[in-house]
């Protein structure tokens, strides 16, 4: 019976990866589309167990788990290319491996081993091999690590059991608008998060206290909200779902908070700059400032760098002009560039960035 099942499921997923997928590559959104595997690992009795391959789109949680109630969950986000020259890479990894440890270890949470988490990337992007856009689409294989505490509990108290996932979806551009510049707004009634809290974690608590933000900045036509230090609402801190940086008489600047998530593409665009000599400043940023900022955009694994071109404060009505020709500045569109350059195979990847997926 066991062989039998065996049989009818490699039929099954042989017949899947021979169906066409029909993909529009060059208009995806940034949203979910099914794929074929995802894979999971649990930790029970104080360690990871053997990683598993699933077809299934839902997991079986208790109704009590600590991750409903309490909110122990977090995850990271990184991407897969289909490079100019075929190969497949995978940008950054170790570093998100990095993060969701500090993650895990901020929310009292089981720390997945880097070599873990390596491998199970790796086996996913393999599985799904068919799912990622070619060369040449601006589309990519988003990667989704995701961990959550599953046992049972009705006190506040730290999971003793965690699943950690990695699903996969081709994604588009998370800005429709591309590279192009597009206005923000600064409104002080709203913080992302609260001094010395849950800011530099990347877990759903603090995507969930940006929405009601978020959702009006929509309604009143920006595509973010840039928040100010939950403290003294004086200095910039994080814009949206990225970070925030300008460019101020030739230097790359990007505000230095507690409560911001260290973003890897703002890492990675940093050591660029260095490597362009082009001055870094990480430091605390007033808004006065934006009036001397030449260029301006956040940055994050989604969209790279989504340039601004005003940034409105709704609470003093003052508007500040970054990029009044619609269009990124020199210094921005260089950076945005080269990562990209790097990320698919299009110039030399000098810091060792990427992971190159074999044989697929």
């Amino acid at each position: 019976m066991q062989r039998f099942c065996k049989t009818v499921l490699q039929n099954i997923a042989t017949k899947i990866m021979k169906e066409d997928l029909n993909l529009d590559w060059a208009n995806l959104p940034f949203g979910y589309v099914p794929t074929d595997y995802n894979v999971r690992c649990y930790y029970r009795d104080g360690k990871w167990g053997d990683i598993e391959v699933s077809t299934s789109e839902t997991i079986d949680l208790h109704i009590a788990a600590t991750s409903l109630h309490y909110g122990q969950e977090i995850f990271e986000g990184l991407k897969a290319f289909r490079g100019r020259d075929g190969k497949v890479r995978v940008f950054r990894m170790e570093e998100n491996a990095r993060r969701i440890r500090n993650s895990a270890e901020g929310l009292c949470m089981a720390p997945i081993p880097e070599e873990l988490f390596c491998e199970m990337v790796k086996k996913v992007v393999s599985l799904n091999a068919r799912y990622i856009p070619p060369y040449g689409s601006g589309a990519s294989l988003y990667i989704r690590p995701l961990e959550i505490g599953i046992t049972p509990s009705v006190g506040v108290r730290s999971s003793s059991e965690y699943v950690f996932i990695i699903l996969v979806s081709p994604v588009g551009p998370y800005f429709k608008e591309g590279f192009k510049p597009t206005n923000i707004c600064i409104m002080r009634q709203y913080d992302r998060v609260a001094p010395k809290g849950t800011g530099r974690f990347k877990t759903g608590g603090n995507y969930a206290a940006s929405m009601k933000s978020g959702n009006h900045a929509h309604e009143l036509g920006y595509s973010a909200v840039l928040y100010l230090d939950p403290r003294e609402k004086k200095y910039l801190d994080e814009c949206g779902p990225a970070n925030f940086f300008a460019i101020k008489d030739g230097r790359y600047i990007t505000p230095a908070s507690e409560s911001i998530l260290p973003s890897v593409t703002n890492k990675s665009i940093m050591q660029l700059c260095r490597d362009l000599d082009i001055p870094v400043e990480e430091r605390h940023i007033t808004v006065d400032e934006l009036e001397e900022a030449s260029e301006a955009g956040a940055c994050g694994t989604a969209a790279v760098i989504s340039p601004v071109a005003e940034v409105d404060d709704l609470d003093t009505g003052k508007k500040y002009v970054i990029a009044s020709n619609g269009e990124p500045g020199p210094i921005s569109t260089r950076l945005y560039n080269k990562l990209r350059a790097i990320q698919l195979g299009e110039e030399e990847d000098t810091h060792g960035w990427n992971t190159i997926i074999e044989g697929i």
